[in-house]
């Protein structure tokens, strides 16, 4: 597929400066030797959610990754030992911030026998035991181990993600270490586990993907009997990462949100800047919301 140059459309383009609370927050994070995702991958809504919701994903088991996704700005290393105080100090981090909810993320350590699903659960475990937030995880595919899936499962986060990304078309050229298969199996075991654990996924737009491969992909996330969906586009991060193969409009991603809605997906989160974390603590209150769920 033979991509071209495209140029950032003025309504997708944003103000990435920083107010006085995000370098707080951010020093607060350096202090205690946290990593985030927000800062790793460049997300467009770091601004809004460090120096206004007062909110952040946190990244675990370090800051660099097994795989080499195209599309992702986090280094490619040989990653580092794993932090055993790490639970805990996020748990008093979240507890510092007064978060209500808090997600917690990772790189992906294959190097590791679970894939880091135990350092998981115990960063659940801690935040529990110490705040009253609640938990959603962003994991890897832990290689499709079942059992370690089951190792977060059983921790208790109130929402387990684990986003595809991508349709399955695609998958060699921008997720070539990752299988759409696998992480369809993933998704489908999260409701094996817990059935009271609403499960999410995501995807980005704008790589190149058809229409009809879209619609195939919902299809199968309808199977898996996700939650929760969202849908952003890909801004590309640096010049090394895969560049972006179109810009979709405002327009559509309103349309495509009530075509996962007809694919029978209950809570759909689609627009140019929607990420699998944003608006997070928002989205739980909703679904939580008595009135919601009668």
């Amino acid at each position: 597929m033979k991509r071209t140059k495209k140029h950032l459309p003025d309504w997708i383009k944003i103000d990435f400066r920083h107010n006085s609370n995000v370098l707080d927050i951010k020093r607060e994070l350096r202090g205690k030797h946290l990593h985030t995702v927000c800062e790793e991958a460049r997300c467009p809504n770091l601004s809004e959610c460090f120096g206004t919701k007062k909110t952040a994903t946190f990244m675990i088991l370090g800051d660099r990754c097994s795989r080499n996704c195209r599309f992702c700005n986090i280094r490619h290393e040989k990653p580092y030992g794993v932090d055993i105080n790490e639970p805990e100090n996020i748990a008093a981090m979240v507890k510092e911030l007064g978060l209500r909810h808090t997600v917690i993320t990772s790189v992906t350590r294959d190097d590791l026998d679970d894939g880091g699903a135990g350092h998981f659960a115990a960063t659940i475990e801690a935040i529990k035991k110490l705040t009253g937030a609640t938990v959603e995880v962003l994991t890897p595919d832990f290689m499709g181990d079942p059992e370690a899936r089951k190792t977060v499962s059983d921790a208790g986060p109130d929402i387990f993600n684990h986003n595809v990304e991508t349709v399955f078309e695609l998958y060699a050229s921008v997720r070539p270490e990752g299988d759409y298969a696998r992480s369809m199996e993933f998704l489908k075991g999260i409701k094996k586990d817990n059935r009271n654990v609403l499960s999410k996924s995501g995807i980005m737009v704008g790589l190149g993907e058809t229409e009809e491969q879209l619609k195939k992909l919902l299809g199968d996330l309808a199977e898996a009997e996700i939650d929760i969906f969202t849908c952003g586009q890909y801004l590309r991060p640096s010049k090394s990462n895969i560049e972006v193969y179109e810009y979709r409009s405002e327009d559509w991603f309103e349309k495509f949100r009530e075509t996962a809605v007809s694919f029978g997906i209950k809570h759909v989160y689609s627009s140019p800047f929607t990420r699998s974390s944003y608006n997070a603590a928002e989205i739980i209150s909703m679904i939580k919301r008595p009135d919601i769920n009668e």
